[in-house]
């Protein structure tokens, strides 16, 4: 005889399910909107020069959407919170968010969508779990449900990333390992909800060409990819930590003007400057780039990143991460002996990100869905070998070991908690030094 659930259950699915759909429906809206600023104020539709004074015209509203609406959210936060509180518990600093970063994407910023948009469903997901009167490790569920809605939404790769959204909470790999089945229902929720809109499709986003099978080599170089990957992860978190400090004597007001600037003249020396790089990607693969343009890509990419970051122009460093990583193993073709070097440039991609969002799993299967390559074993090798490598370096300064009480009623072990992050518009001096 079949038991009705207990009401408690019933809420847990239906919030699952609802953090899911909502996700969903509010990643496909991010994305539209993100494509209809991106065909006014992308740099594609001006020139150089016209386009240098939208950048710092952007920065500018920026400072004041924030200076109106209060600081906004992001992803450090939402770890943190997460971590402590379960997730977050409101969201005004969605208000000035969401429409600082569709505004910074889409004026072609070298960040992504990733950061604002998942923050956006976590929070969502955050709050539905809250309204289901759940407790706080199930609210903490709930939200990375919608994280991974809002990933999969994004990266067009369900299991990817809902394992995404649970390393991307620590350090050493996933932890809240209870919420996997739920992650994973949310992106498949999100999916169905992206594919209808629009903003997602069942085939791959990047067109590789065919790779055949893979050869001995190749995992040699996977273990070379690995080591690359973990010097380009060192040097962006550097880079963007130095950049912070030495933004830090600007008023922050003035910053994001100052970012949007710096990159417009980025783009001077290389078109590869802007934009997250995303659709760059394509472009490439459809045609023969000389080294020094491939390798002037990779290090205007990196850079622009890291202003942005360090400057307040919001977004997520994820897809330029894995830019910068396809540069690099493009400059291989014809010179790697034994290996491919797409298989080398998918390793790359991996490596690089893992570095820096300490996700060896979820990254290796978004960036394998994403690209249609059956070269899991060797982009994994490449993974763990820049999560090992980078052990000591963080950027995600909230990461750290789950908290909380386990069902048997003891203590988790885990880190100090980290409540307020690193953000260079919140931060106090000692913070930032630390």
């Amino acid at each position: 005889m079949l038991r009705i659930p207990a009401l408690a259950n019933r809420r847990i699915v239906l919030a699952v399910v609802g953090a899911g759909f909502a996700g969903g429906a509010v990643g496909a809206a991010y994305l539209w909107a993100v494509r209809g600023l991106t065909d006014v104020l992308g740099p594609s539709h001006w020139s150089v020069w016209a386009h240098l004074p939208l950048m710092g015209g952007v920065g500018v509203a920026v400072a004041l959407l924030v200076r109106w609406l209060g600081a906004p959210d992001d992803v450090e936060l939402l770890v943190g919170n997460i971590h402590v509180l379960g997730g977050p518990n409101e969201v005004r600093g969605l208000r000035s968010l969401i429409p600082a970063s569709l505004l910074c994407v889409g004026v072609g910023g070298s960040l992504g969508p990733e950061a604002p948009l998942v923050t956006t469903t976590g929070t969502l997901g955050s709050l539905i779990g809250r309204r289901a009167s759940l407790p706080r490790d199930q609210v903490r569920m709930i939200a990375i449900t919608g994280m991974a809605a809002g990933f999969t939404v994004l990266f067009g790769a369900p299991l990817g990333s809902a394992l995404f959204a649970l390393e991307i909470l620590h350090r050493r790999g996933m932890e809240y390992y209870e919420a996997l089945m739920p992650a994973i229902a949310g992106s498949l929720c999100g999916y169905a909800i992206g594919a209808a809109a629009r903003v997602v499709g069942l085939g791959p986003l990047w067109h590789f060409p065919p790779l055949g099978d893979l050869r001995a080599g190749d995992y040699g170089w996977a273990v070379v990819a690995g080591a690359v990957g973990a010097i380009v992860a060192i040097a962006f978190t550097y880079l963007t930590i130095g950049l912070r400090r030495a933004v830090g004597a600007v008023p922050p007001s003035m910053r994001p003007a100052l970012g949007g600037l710096a990159m417009g003249l980025m783009a001077i020396a290389s078109p590869y400057a802007l934009t997250n790089g995303e659709a760059q990607i394509d472009q490439l693969l459809d045609h023969r780039v000389v080294i020094g343009t491939l390798a002037l890509a990779a290090a205007m990419k990196l850079a622009s990143s890291a202003v942005a970051v360090a400057t307040g122009f919001r977004g997520g460093f994820i897809i330029p991460l894995f830019f910068v990583g396809f540069c690099l193993g493009r400059l291989t073709e014809g010179h790697l002996p034994g290996g491919n070097s797409f298989v080398f440039a998918a390793a790359l991609m991996v490596a690089c990100n893992v570095g820096v969002t300490k996700t060896p799993l979820g990254s290796t299967l978004v960036v394998t869905e994403m690209a249609g390559l059956a070269v899991l074993p060797s982009v994994l090798v490449a993974a763990i070998i820049s999560l090992v490598l980078t052990s000591g370096v963080h950027l995600i300064h909230t990461q750290q070991r789950r908290l909380g009480v386990d069902d048997a009623g003891g203590a988790d072990h885990a880190d100090p908690p980290i409540v307020q992050p690193i953000d260079v518009e919140r931060a106090s001096p000692a913070a930032e030094a630390h």
